[in-house]
């Protein structure tokens, strides 16, 4: 089957330090800006020539038409196998899932996460490496490099294949092997947790919802809670994957999850509740009345790691991200295991999670995730949970209350401001930058300052450094402000305001967050000066 090679213009949109791209779908579908993406992955990674690529997305708008793209330029360039996904679906973490388990050289994501979808929504594509995980910075400044000088791509002729149909098909020299998406997923999950104890919870009266939001958790979710785990049908809600999401914000958070939130109020609420989103590696927990914080999820799993089959034995480590609470770093000290603080994405956990050096880890933006993938995992956080409440046998709210007893209350906080001028947004993080030397001393009544940074973070493992990570403004009384800069968007920038006040004492636990963190909300605005740098009076969500 011939191809044709396409001249080009030098690609000068990926950024090093990006395993991927994400933009507007009407960037994608002009010119060729998918075709030198993709080229220039192709040229720099060579092992993919003759090897393996995995191939799946998220399902929304442009997924099929994006496949096809992939395919034929994979056809043309000589890649041995292609494994997609049925219908082109596959869930971040089942793609790290089936490149591990197949040995790929490689996989091609195509999501853009919690960003809604649709014609007028958001696309985005990633290289993950042969570990399952999201490529580090030493491959994406490869990929980069070579999107600097490309001068042509290469397409196959052929026609549409058929990705709909399991089974195996040859595409000129490649082969393409059409799998259903879910069941390397679901036997991995089989292999971890206790299903038969979480059947029992299920089948004892235990009431449970979860929200796929449309995405692409909802044939996974079916399969696992209603086919495996025997939950009644309709335990799944808005579990057919649409290209548009329904209309919705595939962002399961207090806000566009509201519908599900309700759900669990009141007497009679459900006793359990969760959701992912576009992609299915984000999650939020929620019990009757309750709503655990990523950061504290993080830390009440770890702190019950052995309830788990697969951690029986206990495990080495955790890691979080530096704007995650630092609840888990107080199981870890407990525990007597290493506690990492790494930068802001998730391709930061992945070399120690080869090392050895963790099992768990998770950032405060709804992700959670364990050494059985290399991308955060929000179906495995829930089944996480619902081990836990099986073993336990306690409500979410009471297990999470005692959690704090013991090791005391990071109240959280997160506070965004979305779509804000870059100039305006870039300006005031510089502004922070040039008073860090003299922050030391007193921005919070009463209570003085350990240090004023530019967060650094020297990878213990290959001893690379990523810095300029986010402000980080600490308390002696363990307090902390953060502020940061989230690249999640595609339109304007989005300054997220990180705020954490730790609470010892059991009889101050129950305060609203909000109130709690009120001190800390008015030093963030006193020392960044936010109302006048970016004119916002409040943020856009809180979280």
């Amino acid at each position: 089957m011939p191809f044709t090679t396409y001249s080009t213009h030098p690609y000068k949109d990926q950024r090093p330090g990006t395993s991927g791209l994400r933009k507007r779908v009407e960037v994608f579908r002009q010119g060729n800006y998918l075709k030198n993406f993709v080229q220039s992955v192709l040229d720099s990674q060579h092992d993919l020539i003759g090897g393996t690529l995995v191939l799946g997305g998220d399902g929304r708008f442009f997924n099929r038409d994006a496949i096809q793209v992939i395919l034929k330029m994979a056809s043309a360039n000589g890649v041995g196998k292609v494994i997609v996904g049925q219908g082109g679906l596959l869930s971040t973490p089942a793609a790290s899932c089936v490149i591990r388990k197949y040995g790929a050289a490689g996989g091609l994501v195509l999501s853009a996460s919690h960003n809604p979808g649709g014609p007028d929504g958001d696309f985005g594509i990633k290289f993950n490496t042969a570990n399952g995980g999201p490529a580090p910075e030493r491959v994406t400044e490869d990929i980069f490099a070579r999107s600097l000088e490309i001068s042509n791509f290469r397409v196959s002729n052929g026609g549409e294949v058929d990705i709909d149909t399991l089974g195996s098909v040859d595409f000129d020299k490649l082969k393409i092997d059409v799998i259903d998406p879910v069941a390397d997923y679901a036997e991995l999950m089989q292999s971890i947790f206790d299903f038969d104890a979480i059947r029992d919870l299920l089948s004892s009266g235990f009431r449970m919802r979860f929200d796929a939001m449309h995405a692409i958790t909802g044939p996974y979710a079916h399969y696992l809670f209603e086919t495996l785990l025997g939950a009644p049908a309709g335990t799944v809600i808005n579990g057919e994957p649409l290209e548009d999401f329904g209309g919705h914000h595939p962002d399961p958070n207090l806000v566009h999850a509201a519908d599900l939130v309700a759900l669990t109020r009141g007497a009679g609420g459900v006793d359990f509740a969760a959701a992912s989103d576009g992609d299915g590696d984000r999650n939020m927990i929620l019990g009757r009345d309750f709503f655990v914080t990523p950061s504290d999820s993080l830390a009440v799993l770890a702190a019950n790691a052995t309830l788990i089959p697969a951690h029986h034995g206990g495990i080495p480590g955790v890691a979080r991200s530096m704007p995650t609470s630092q609840a888990v770093d107080r199981v870890a000290q407990a525990l007597g295991i290493e506690c990492f603080e790494t930068p802001t994405g998730w391709k930061f956990f992945g070399n120690l999670l080869d090392a050895g050096r963790i099992a768990f880890c998770g950032e405060e933006s709804f992700g959670t995730g364990s050494s059985h993938v290399r991308e955060k995992d929000g179906l495995w956080a829930v089944l996480a949970w619902l081990n836990v409440l099986a073993a336990r046998g306690q409500s979410v709210a009471d297990i999470v209350t005692q959690h704090w007893q013991q090791y005391g209350r990071n109240y959280y906080s997160r506070h965004d401001y979305e779509g804000v001028k870059a100039k305006k947004a870039n300006a005031l993080i510089e502004s922070l930058r040039a008073k860090l030397p003299g922050l030391p001393g007193s921005i919070l009544e009463g209570v003085e300052v350990a240090y004023a940074d530019d967060f650094s973070y020297t990878d213990p493992i290959d001893g690379s450094v990523s810095s300029g990570q986010g402000i980080r403004i600490g308390f002696v009384d363990g307090s902390r402000v953060v502020f940061r800069l989230s690249g999640t968007g595609t339109v304007g920038a989005t300054l997220r305001v990180y705020l954490e006040a730790y609470e010892p004492d059991p009889s101050r636990q129950q305060i609203e967050t909000q109130a709690a963190l009120a001190r800390l909300i008015n030093a963030a605005e006193s020392v960044a000066d936010i109302r006048a740098t970016i004119g916002r009076d409040t943020p856009s969500v809180i979280t």
